[in-house]
C-alpha cells in the first residue's frame, strides 16, 4: 500500500513550484497543454519537491521528461 507523506512549503517555495510549473507547462506545444497534462506536470513538480529538490531547472525537468501526447 502507497504511504503518501504531508509535505508544507513555505511561501517562497510556493512561489518557486508556480513558476515551474507556469515555465513547464509554457515549454510544451499548445495541443499537450490539457488539463490532463496540466495535472501530471504538478503532481510530478510537487513529488520532487517533497523529495527536497529545490533547483528550478531540475524541477523542470522533472516535471516534462519523457512527456507524452497520450494521456
Amino acid at each position: 500500500m502507497s504511504r503518501e507523506r504531508s509535505v508544507a512549503f513555505d511561501p517562497e517555495e510556493l512561489q518557486l513550484l508556480g513558476s515551474v510549473f507556469d515555465q513547464a507547462l509554457a515549454s510544451l506545444p499548445p495541443a499537450m497543454q490539457t488539463r490532463a497534462k496540466r495535472a501530471e506536470i504538478a503532481k510530478r513538480i510537487m513529488a520532487c519537491a517533497a523529495a527536497g529538490e529545490r533547483d528550478p531547472i531540475e524541477l523542470e525537468l522533472a516535471a516534462t521528461m519523457n512527456l507524452t501526447a497520450a494521456a
